[in-house]
């Protein structure tokens, strides 16, 4: 079985990041802590208007987007 990390919807900030998802892992653990970085990333460094958690879906782990 392979493991999904994708975005909810690309923010402006996620666009100009260069960064491409979804991405694809073998491995459920190492899914789980790419999209945990990722939105951990996404709070510190984008413009603060929005939040993103992670949010576990069967296979696929959604990066959230909240506003702020």
């Amino acid at each position: 079985m392979s493991y999904i990390v994708n975005i909810e919807k690309q923010c402006g900030c996620f666009k100009k990041s260069g960064i491409e998802l979804p991405k694809t892992f073998e491995n459920k653990e190492e899914a789980l802590k790419e999209a945990q970085e990722l939105a951990q990333e996404f709070n510190e460094t984008f413009c603060k208007k929005h939040n993103f958690e992670v949010e576990e879906n069967g296979n696929e782990f959604m990066i959230k987007v909240g506003m702020n």
